[in-house]
């Protein structure tokens, strides 16, 4: 019998349009699941009768308790090369190898840019207004040259945020923990010379930093106060980057002018979260990395990778 393969979380429906399945069209059982289980019990039975898995980023979590009910689980692949949801430890132990694929830096740092030009210039409100007939012209928009933007994180993401905001001529901060003033010179950026100095200084602060312990609830109570309630934060990173009740505290008490948000603690967004009706919030399901061409990079190399294990060489191997 031909090893089966659930392909989980394909919201659009894309999945297999997205790559060249057909090596696998005689050797491999390949099924779609749009819909996003959250019931452990429901997920379970849909997939326990799977070799292979393919997820994509971190919309199904895959712990040890979940591993465990998969038996016939040996091979999950994940987009990207990076996945703090998938328990390797407890895969690598019950001999389920877990590979990756490549992932583009350019669409989550371009989803950056449509957030804040989105908050600068109200394209919610007025775009709104527009097509309901309503009043013509209600905002006055933020300028961005000459204003400040601050970037928490300068790696790949960051270090392309940073260049488009120098091209629209604002000054560009930055800061972590390991960066010095010769990286930031490479880019073009002043080096804060702490956290609390750049989210003072910043009109707009964008996190582009791993979540690990050492960074969950970096932007807490203490720094939304201290940025200007002019000031906007955007976050297309991590949820967890941010304590979450701090910042609808700030967004509901004025502590900062308002939030770009494409990462959430929990997703799908709750129905009734305070964040999908907050007036100062500009939200996104989660689309920092769903472009056409990443799509293709993740389910082409998904095939690969896929062909790869069936051939006893598995690539791209993560942990």
């Amino acid at each position: 019998m031909k090893p089966r393969c659930a392909v989980l979380d394909d919201y659009q429906g894309v999945a297999l349009a997205s790559a060249d399945w057909s090596p696998l069209a005689d050797r491999v059982d390949v099924r779609v699941l749009r819909e996003h289980l959250t019931d452990q019990d429901a997920l379970v039975a849909a997939v326990e009768d799977c070799e292979i898995l393919v997820v994509m980023r971190e919309r199904t979590p895959l712990d040890a308790g979940l591993l465990k009910r998969l038996p016939r689980l040996r091979l999950v692949i994940t987009s990207g090369m990076r996945n703090a949801s998938i328990d390797l430890a407890a895969a690598a132990a019950l001999g389920i190898t877990v590979c990756g694929t490549a992932s583009s830096s350019e669409p989550p740092a371009e989803l950056t840019w449509a957030l804040i030009l989105g908050l600068a210039r109200h394209v919610p409100a007025e775009a709104g207004a527009v097509r309901a007939g309503g009043p013509w012209q209600s905002t006055v928009g933020t300028d961005l040259a000459g204003r400040t933007l601050g970037l928490v994180g300068l790696g790949k993401i960051g270090g392309r945020v940073a260049r488009v905001g120098l091209a629209f001529g604002m000054e560009v901060v930055a800061w972590s923990p390991h960066l010095d003033d010769e990286r930031a010179a490479e880019h073009g950026v002043v080096r804060a010379a702490g956290r609390r100095e750049l989210l003072e200084r910043a009109d707009f602060v964008s996190l582009h930093m791993v979540l690990a312990e050492s960074t969950r609830n970096l932007i807490g109570e203490d720094e939304l106060r201290a940025m200007r309630p002019s000031a906007y934060l955007v976050n297309t990173a991590r949820a967890g980057l941010v304590d979450e009740r701090a910042l609808l505290r700030a967004l509901r008490e004025g502590w900062i002018a308002g939030a770009g948000l494409d990462v959430f603690p929990t997703e799908p967004l709750p129905a009734d979260d305070p964040l999908r009706t907050l007036p100062n919030v500009l939200a996104l399901p989660h689309l920092g990395y769903v472009t056409r061409g990443n799509y293709g990079r993740y389910f082409g190399q998904a095939v690969e990778d896929i062909e790869a294990y069936l051939a006893g060489s598995p690539v791209r191997v993560l942990g």
